[in-house]
């Protein structure tokens, strides 16, 4: 094993950390600047977020500085509200210029979303070395478009190179959260507190701190099945739903073996209690489904760019690494499925084996070892 590049003789490396927009661009910024402080604790961190979107809070909150820019999404359906768009694109073009020569960073890391794209342009033209950290299996319109003065590429899935110059990737995987275990002590504690009977198959459907309205729905209409099976479902909702959903708990119509949360804290617990996982198909979430090993069926969101989440499932399902229900069908087939699945164990147990093989371990340390070797030159 090559040791890791060390800076000698010079100041500890300032980095700027751009992207974000949603949580899956958000965890994997924050484990890479939380990586770069394990591997250089002076080391300088700024992050360049986009202005009212969710990085807003949640970087302040892990003990970074940010940034934001008046930048936004274009709108692909409605051309003409772009007009205002693209006066805020030139705004943030503008002010990411000021922060590169006011930070003066020795290199800029870009994850994805609205922000990273006039961070990294700017750095660019400074001569200042770019990397960027592209979580999907379809690559991101952003990351096309910077990729080309890029010095590295760090990608989670094989076959990056239909999008990216070839001789840049590397396959580093997708960052995850840290706390994330499954254990037989997770497992009893998990029973403990959600209430679970150990006896009984757990399925745990999660839609994102936000909540799916798709998975929402299936489950709804599905209660009836779901009461007269011998399963318990953990079912996380989203805040968005909560209301709608407590409402339906108050009169009577969740069944007992539902158990209705709008948030789930101890995910380490979840995923340990849990026999078989329903959830979109965020590149983030797959990452933790590989590490961990957990069979899933993976619902993709058609409301995101490039459809890319339905690439990222059928990156698993190509390997047997995961069952796939799309939207469009979900409230017709999901909860049939899901039952069908958690009862057979030799599936349940192939799948699991299967997602295993493709998990990449240490992503953020490898992503952080790439960053070494740029700016230790």
């Amino acid at each position: 094993m090559n040791p890791k590049p060390e800076i000698k003789n010079l100041r500890p490396p300032r980095v700027i950390v751009s992207g974000g927009g949603t949580g899956g661009h958000i965890f994997p910024a924050i484990s890479i600047a939380n990586a770069i402080k394990e591997r250089w604790h002076d080391a300088e961190i700024l992050f360049v977020g986009a202005d009212n979107r969710m990085e807003m809070e949640r970087v302040p909150a892990a003990g970074y500085k940010i940034i934001g820019l008046p930048v936004a999404g274009f709108d692909r359906k409605n051309l003409l509200k772009n007009i205002p768009v693209a006066v805020k694109l030139l705004k943030s073009l503008r002010k990411a210029k000021n922060i590169i020569n006011s930070f003066k960073p020795d290199i800029a890391v870009g994850v994805g979303g609205y922000a990273s794209g006039p961070t990294l342009r700017a750095a660019a033209a400074k001569g200042i070395p770019t990397v960027l950290q592209e979580q999907n299996s379809y690559a991101g319109v952003t990351n096309k478009m910077l990729a080309q003065k890029a010095a590295k590429i760090c990608v989670a899935y094989e076959g990056m190179e239909r999008f990216f110059p070839k001789e840049k990737i590397v396959l580093t995987g997708n960052p995850t959260r840290q706390d994330l275990v499954v254990s037989k002590e997770n497992r009893q504690n998990g029973y403990v507190h959600f209430g679970l009977n150990p006896d009984k198959k757990t399925i745990l459907m999660v839609g994102g701190s936000l909540g799916a309205r798709t998975l929402n729905e299936s489950i709804v209409e599905s209660f009836s099945k779901i009461k007269q099976s011998d399963v318990q479902v953990i079912w996380q909702c989203g805040k968005y739903y909560f209301k709608e959903m407590s409402d339906l708990q108050s009169q009577g119509e969740i069944p007992e073996n539902v158990y209705l949360f709008d948030f789930v804290s101890r995910m380490d617990y979840a995923y340990s209690v849990s026999d078989l996982v329903i959830s979109r198909a965020g590149a983030g979430s797959i990452s933790e489904f590989c590490l961990l090993g957990k069979p899933v069926i993976l619902v993709p969101s058609p409301n995101v760019a490039e459809d890319h989440q339905t690439q990222n499932a059928i990156a698993l399902v190509k390997k047997n690494a995961a069952v796939m229900v799309s939207d469009a069908n979900a409230k017709a087939l999901l909860f049939d499925t899901a039952l069908k699945l958690v009862d057979d164990n030799e599936k349940l147990k192939s799948l699991s084996d299967n997602i295993l093989k493709l998990a990449q371990h240490d992503s953020a340390k490898r992503i952080v070892d790439e960053i070494a070797k740029i700016v230790c030159n």
